[in-house]
């Protein structure tokens, strides 16, 4: 795909990497895929993603609280802006325990979350 794009765009050593606004890149491919508006009509933005990565992170199981750490937001907005959508997927009752976890474990997650920061 790299060798494609190089022969189609012909960059010179000084382009940059990423030669348009994410946003305009985000509309072009948007446009390309048939995807400007969502199954209800509505645009779809670049927020769009950051909703879709909280409903599959959800879906997948993740820990509600550490997602809303991750995603800088409460449990609270998760629950009413994100886990609603999923409501007939969810357990809800899986969503609202926080799962303790071992010292041990919360320490490696805290030096994972450190090295991710580096």
């Amino acid at each position: 795909m790299f060798e494609r794009l190089k022969k189609r765009n012909n960059p010179q050593p000084s382009d940059r990497i990423f030669p348009k606004s994410h946003h305009a890149m985000f509309n072009e491919i948007r446009n390309e895929l048939g995807l400007k508006f969502d199954r209800e009509g509505r645009r779809r933005t670049l927020y769009s993603l950051r909703h879709t990565y909280i409903c599959f992170r959800l879906m997948e199981g993740a820990d509600i609280y550490m997602l809303a750490k991750n995603c800088r937001t409460s449990v609270e907005m998760i629950e009413k802006y994100y886990a609603a959508h999923l409501k007939d997927v969810l357990d809800a009752s899986a969503i609202n325990v926080r799962k303790k976890r071992p010292k041990k474990e919360v320490a490696e997650i805290r030096r994972g979350e450190l090295e991710t920061l580096r």
